[in-house]
């Protein structure tokens, strides 16, 4: 096998009271990512969208990690990397992740599957660096992994995948750009300790609710005194669109990732539906174009097309 392409899910990370440490799988949308063998020992990247993303594989997510995979292989040649970009770089539910994990994963099913998944998502989190400044995987691990990841740490790396009911996630892009460089920068430097406590109380009950299946806990824990305060600044509508959202029956939600996209929980698909149509209305009137996906939360991250 010379060539190979793979689906690389949209993710959702931080999850409310999760920051940098809880992310989930959507099964919509997702980029294309083929990657093929080639006699130079570089990368070459070819991109279909017109994001105007850099191609150089230095200052490109996927060639970044890609030639971090070339390297620790130790490999004699390198790889073709061609990107359908499907998820909007800045919108918020891991684009970055999803070019840099679509094209790992592809690369090391031509080589004979040498890394483990974890090894790609340690991989992968070098093009996160590159995009975001931070070394985070909280969309990297669950891309790689699917289903509901948390990340304990990351050096070293420290991945647990957590069991959950059955859940479908809402989730609406307003089309303006939120960039995680400058949504990380506004964050604060010192938190009080009372509302550490808080949101650190929150994301145990949040992680036990999904292990329990437990909807009412996870919706009594889906609550943050850190992060959301301070980014729901930067998206347009956000406490009309979360207030409508529950009022139709969503279990909770918050910002995707640093914004500007936003998500909701629900415990069926009715309800997600429901939940889709109460975030049109309160953009109805509105000049902002977006996107509305409603999607099952993916038990799979990256597959072979």
């Amino acid at each position: 096998m010379t060539e190979v392409t793979v689906r690389a899910p949209a993710t959702v990370s931080n999850v409310v009271v999760g920051f940098d440490c809880l992310g989930f799988a959507l099964e919509l949308p997702f980029d294309e990512v083929t990657v093929r063998i080639i006699d130079e020992s570089r990368v070459r990247i070819i991109h279909h969208d017109d994001f105007d993303l850099p191609t150089e594989p230095e200052q490109n997510v996927a060639g970044v990690a890609l030639s971090a995979l070339i390297k620790t292989a130790e490999l004699t040649h390198g790889f073709e990397v061609e990107i359908t970009k499907n998820i909007m770089p800045g919108s918020g539910v891991g684009s970055s992740s999803a070019s840099s994990c679509g094209a790992v994963f592809a690369a090391n099913q031509l080589i004979g599957d040498r890394f483990t998944k974890h090894d790609l998502t340690e991989l992968a989190m070098l093009g996160e660096q590159l995009a975001s400044g931070s070394r985070h995987a909280d969309n990297a691990a669950p891309c790689i992994y699917g289903g509901f990841v948390l990340v304990r740490s990351t050096d070293p790396l420290d991945i647990t995948e957590i069991e959950h009911p059955p859940l479908w996630a809402t989730v609406i892009h307003p089309q303006i750009e939120v960039k995680t460089s400058e949504s990380r920068a506004i964050l604060p430097s010192q938190v009080p300790l009372k509302d550490a406590v808080r949101n650190w109380s929150n994301l145990a009950a949040f992680v036990t609710a999904l292990s329990s299946g437990d909807y009412d806990l996870m919706a009594r824990s889906m609550e943050d005194f850190i992060v959301e305060p301070v980014r729901q600044t930067l998206i347009p509508k956000y406490e009309e669109v979360k207030a409508a959202c529950l009022e139709a029956g969503a279990i909770g939600g918050g910002i995707s990732g640093s914004g500007p996209s936003m998500f909701m929980l629900s415990d069926n698909i009715n309800t997600a539906d429901e939940v889709a149509d109460a975030m049109e209305s309160v953009f109805s009137n509105s000049e902002i174009e977006r996107n509305v996906y409603v999607s099952a939360i993916s038990r799979d991250g990256v597959t072979i097309m």
